[in-house]
Formats: C-alpha cells, sequence, structure tokens
C-alpha cells in the first residue's frame, strides 16, 4: 500500500506527502529562530514572575484555605507526614493557632496524631519547599505557588509555537495567560489549583511533542517505492516513546495533587491513541484505527496510566512511611454514609477539609488496624493497604460528606466560564477615611480586598474562541482546535456532577490554559498563513491586536482587588461589574 500525493492545490501550490507533512514546522526553522523561540518565552516567564512577587506577603494572614495547606506543608517538612495541630500554644486563649503562627510560634505546634486530609500531598509538598526556604510565613508558603504561575508561562508558550510553528503567536499564548486574573491571583496564595494546572499543561505539552516525535519515527520508517511513499501491514511499533513516558510522569503528579487530573488523562489519552492511528492511516496503513488500538495503545495505556499510576501512588511515600501511625489514630475514622443514612454534614462557611473529624463513625477499623504488624515486602503490602482504606473514606468525604453543605462563594460549574461567581479570599472593610492611603470622602470609607476573578475580556472572548474551535475541529479537521475542545471539556464538564456540594470557580483554572490555546489558534486563523499584506491580514491583525489591548487594559483595571490595594468604596464599587460579584 502506498500514499500518493496530490498533485496540486487549489492555489496552484503542490500538496506535500504525508511523509513531509510528518515533520514539524519547527524543526523547519533555523538556528536564529529556535534561539528566539527561547528567548521571547523566557523573557515573558520572568516578567510575569516579577509580577507575582510584588506584594507576595500581602496579605499577612491566611488566605481563604491557606488555613490548611500551608500548615499541612509545614508538617510535612518538618514530620514527614500531616499532623493535627493544636489550637493554642502562646497560651494565650485570645488568639487561635493561625495568629500564634504569624507571630512566630512555628514549632510545638502539632497534636502528634496524623490528620485525615482529602487532598493529595504533592502541591503541599512544594508550598513545604517554599517555606522551607523562606520560613513559615505568607511568602514562604506562597512563593511555590508564584514560581508554578510564572513557569506556566513558559510552557504555554513553548507549547503553542510548536503547535504553530510561530513564535510570535506562542508568545501571545504565554502573555494571555500571564493577564489572566484567576491565574494570576492563585499564583500568589498557597492553593494546589496552581500546581494542578502546571502538572497538566506540562503533561499536555509532551502528548503533543510526543505526537510530532512519532509522525517523524512513522515517516522515516516508511518504505519508499517509485509510486509514492507508505507503509504497509501494521507498520513499525514503537514500544520506547520518551515524551509519553514524561507526559505519565506529569499525569501522575497531577494526579498526587487533586484527583480531578484522572478526567483530563482519560479523554487526552484517547486522543493520542486517535493521532497515532491518523498518522497510520495517513502513511497508507488500512483499518488505522484497530490496529493502531494495539500497536500504540497498548503502549500509550502503559506509558500514561500505568506509570501515572506508578508516580501517584509513589507521592504518598510520607503516608506510606507513617502508615502505623494512620492505622493506630485514624483506622477507627470510616465517615458515616450520609446518603445512605438520610444524613448531611451540617451546613458550613468553610471548605474545611478537617472539619470532619467532628462526624465520624467510630465504631468502624480499617482491616489492617487489627493485624500483626508484617516485615519485608509484608509491611508494605499492608501499608498499601491502609492506604486503599484512606482512599475509601477520602472518596466518602468527596462524594457524600459535602453534599448538603453550603458555602457563601460556592458557584455552579455551568456558569464558571461566564465568571457568575468569583471568590473573596481576603477583605479588610470599613477602613477609616483618615487611615495612610486612604482617600475617601470623610462621610464614607476605604476597603481592601483580593478576589479570585478571571479577567472577564479574556474569558468571555474564550467562551467565542471554544465555539469557534468546535467549528473548526470538525469542519476544518484541524487537530490542534481538537486539543482545546477536549481538553476544555474534559476539565469542566466532570465537574457538572458534583454541583450539589460547595464547588468554586478557581477550579476552572485547569480550563483556563486550552481556552488560551484556542484563542491564539483563532488569533492565527485571523491573521493568516501568509505574510503578505492584504486585507484580510489587516484586518485580523486589528482585530487580534485590540483584544490582546483589552486584556492588558482589562488586566489593568482589576489589579488594585487582585493584589489587596487600599480603594476608596465608589473605586471598589467600579471594579465590581455585577451584584453576584460581591
Amino acid at each position: 500500500m502506498t500514499v500518493v500525493g496530490l498533485s496540486r492545490t487549489a492555489l496552484g501550490r503542490r500538496v506535500p506527502l504525508a511523509v513531509e507533512r510528518a515533520v514539524s514546522p519547527v524543526r523547519r526553522l533555523s538556528a536564529r529562530q529556535r534561539l528566539v523561540g527561547w528567548l521571547g518565552p523566557i523573557a515573558l516567564t520572568l516578567l510575569a514572575f516579577g509580577m507575582r512577587l510584588i506584594g507576595l506577603g500581602n496579605p499577612h494572614r491566611f488566605a481563604f484555605d491557606e488555613t490548611y495547606y500551608a500548615k499541612d506543608a509545614w508538617s510535612l517538612l518538618n514530620n514527614g507526614y500531616i499532623e493535627t495541630y493544636l489550637t493554642d500554644v502562646d497560651g494565650n486563649t485570645k488568639t487561635d493557632i493561625n495568629a500564634d503562627i504569624l507571630a512566630g510560634h512555628t514549632q510545638h505546634v502539632w497534636t502528634g496524631d496524623p490528620s485525615l486530609a482529602v487532598h493529595p500531598d504533592v502541591g503541599k509538598w512544594l508550598i513545604a519547599l517554599g517555606e522551607k526556604a523562606f520560613g513559615m510565613d505568607p511568602f514562604g508558603w506562597r512563593i511555590a505557588s508564584a514560581v508554578a504561575g510564572a513557569l506556566m508561562v513558559l510552557v504555554m508558550c513553548r507549547l503553542v509555537r510548536r503547535m504553530t510553528g510561530s513564535t510570535v503567536l506562542g508568545c501571545i499564548a504565554g502573555t494571555l495567560l500571564m493577564l489572566d486574573g484567576l491565574h494570576f491571583v492563585l499564583s500568589r496564595l498557597a492553593l494546589l489549583d496552581i500546581f494542578l494546572a502546571l502538572f497538566l499543561l506540562c503533561a499536555v505539552s509532551c502528548l503533543v511533542a510526543d505526537r510530532d516525535w512519532h509522525r517523524a519515527r512513522l515517516a522515516k520508517r516508511a518504505r519508499r517505492t517509485e509510486e509514492g511513499v507508505g507503509l504497509t501491514g501494521w507498520g513499525p511499533r514503537i514500544l520506547f516513546r520518551p515524551w509519553l513516558l514524561a507526559a505519565g510522569v506529569c499525569f501522575g503528579l497531577a494526579l498526587g495533587t487533586k484527583w480531578t487530573a484522572a478526567y483530563p488523562l482519560a479523554a487526552l489519552g484517547v486522543l493520542c491513541w486517535l493521532w497515532s492511528a491518523g498518522a497510520r492511516r495517513s502513511l497508507g496503513i488500512r483499518w488505522a484505527l484497530p490496529k493502531g488500538a494495539i500497536a500504540d495503545g497498548i503502549p500509550a495505556f502503559l506509558s500514561l496510566v500505568v506509570v501515572a499510576l506508578l508516580v501517584y501512588v509513589a507521592t504518598w511515600g510520607g503516608w506510606l512511611a507513617h502508615a502505623k501511625e494512620y492505622e493506630e489514630h485514624l483506622s477507627s475514622t470510616q465517615y458515616r454514609q450520609y446518603a445512605g443514612q438520610g444524613h448531611c454534614a451540617k451546613d458550613t462557611d468553610s471548605d474545611d477539609e478537617h472539619y470532619v473529624a467532628d462526624n465520624l463513625d467510630t465504631s468502624r477499623k480499617w482491616p489492617t488496624a487489627t493485624e500483626k504488624d508484617a516485615s519485608g515486602m509484608g509491611e508494605v503490602w499492608q501499608s498499601l493497604r491502609s492506604l486503599w482504606y484512606y482512599h475509601q473514606d477520602v472518596y466518602t468525604f468527596h462524594t457524600h460528606f459535602l453534599n448538603c453543605s453550603t458555602h457563601f462563594y460556592q458557584s455552579k460549574p455551568s456558569s464558571w466560564l461566564l465568571i457568575n461567581r468569583p471568590v473573596g479570599v481576603a477583605v479588610t472593610n470599613d477602613i477609616s477615611p483618615d487611615a495612610p492611603g486612604c482617600d475617601a470622602p470623610a462621610d464614607s470609607n476605604c476597603i481592601k480586598q483580593v478576589l479570585l476573578l478571571p479577567t472577564p475580556v479574556l474569558w468571555w472572548g474564550g467562551v467565542l474562541a471554544l465555539m469557534f474551535a468546535v467549528v473548526m475541529w470538525i469542519g476544518a479537521r484541524d487537530w490542534r482546535y481538537g486539543l482545546a475542545v477536549v481538553g476544555a471539556l474534559s476539565t469542566w464538564l466532570p465537574w457538572m456532577m458534583y454541583d450539589d456540594r460547595p464547588i468554586f470557580l478557581f477550579y476552572a483554572i485547569a480550563i483556563l490554559p486550552f481556552t488560551i490555546i484556542a484563542i491564539t489558534l483563532t488569533i492565527g486563523t485571523l491573521i493568516g498563513p501568509s505574510r503578505a499584506p492584504s486585507p484580510r491580514r489587516t484586518a485580523g491583525v486589528v482585530v487580534s491586536g485590540a483584544f490582546v489591548v483589552l486584556t492588558l487594559v482589562n488586566f489593568a483595571w482589576f489589579w488594585p482587588i487582585w493584589t489587596n490595594q487600599i480603594l476608596t468604596h465608589s473605586e471598589w464599587l467600579d471594579r465590581i461589574w455585577f451584584s453576584r460579584w460581591v
């Protein structure tokens, strides 16, 4: 079987053969272009990092769920696993443990009992690195997030550059990511979601690199004949795919941050198989889809899913090393099956993952709690079984425990892309007009706030871009738009299953990279591939440039409520465009 190229396009250009199309446009760039392809993204990354460092320790408090993750990280760093905290360490009952830590009491603050935290440890370990380097204070527990946010800009630039062959489009994508308010604020808080987004973006970048690498290897091995170029039979079996292994590691780290990474892992894994099958079909292999399921699907499953699972288990190393403590102290902490008994957790205005301690069924124990301690490989197996029972408890928490809870800032995922309900993470109200920096009239006051609010122009434009991406994926069969669509849907639609419990807009940070990919590809389509002056290119540049400039202006306008700046009440209201944002 051979593949014969078409002679000419409608414009008179020769249609390249499949082996020629298999070469990534990045491989055709000159050495100078390759250098610029690194210098531009690195410059943007440094700019993004500098922006996130400005006032990083402000507000000087535990903001929102930092009260859990920052302290969990500190316990991991000092104890190797997460212990529960005392309620007071300085002897002053009028101040709680958070105030004591902020006052410098950072040692001897634990009870000695393990904590049943409901998220894996990878993100907390990264927060702990910052605390190790800079201390247990707001700057220390936030610096890792700033680094992660800046690295996302670099990865985004390089990913889009690889997909389009354009350094300019890659830098546009990085700029848009840098100017998003949700990404910016999460890059300045010790929450887990920015690390999840980073690892997912790295995994996607590895998958796209593997697509190029795999197609190039298939084309290289294609059998050449007088009629053309093609493959026969099943084609070559390429078992070792390094970029796919790297993607598996990244997915494992993403899962080790939050379980929600399982959905994009499944969806993008299927997309990877379809890409591989498409490459084989383009090179002349018949029945490429079922053949690709065996020739490429099985190795891809091992490289992605199995490797991700192994990495995920490895991220629980601290837990496994202290499994005995969990068996002794948490073996009786099975959650009541609220759904089956008709009960619910009490309403709470806090996403308190440690609140569950008062709502546990102490009559049930893990089977490993009553077993004799094993040794050698038996001990490893016993610890892994205990970890499994721990996961069952955590799963019960996520699926039942919060079903009847409420939260002031909760929102429906169906409204996330339209920015229906931002999340306030810190606020200082009623600041006196006499306070430094407050220019309010004598009969008014000032306010400072940190609001997890996306950049509206960017997100609302992103909705249109995703709609266009669906059209281009189906109509033009452009795989790049397919990546944006599948990635966005796999990080968004699964949340619809959990909209009966408190969930929050900032979970949508995992959707953002795919939205920006869709926007940047749309910009590339508007401008067109030709550099020759034309009315179409002029219009495309004007529209695209206006969108980027509007995003920049929008980012500057909301800067004060992303960075805890002091505003008069009227200035604050000018930035709260809808009553549901309050």
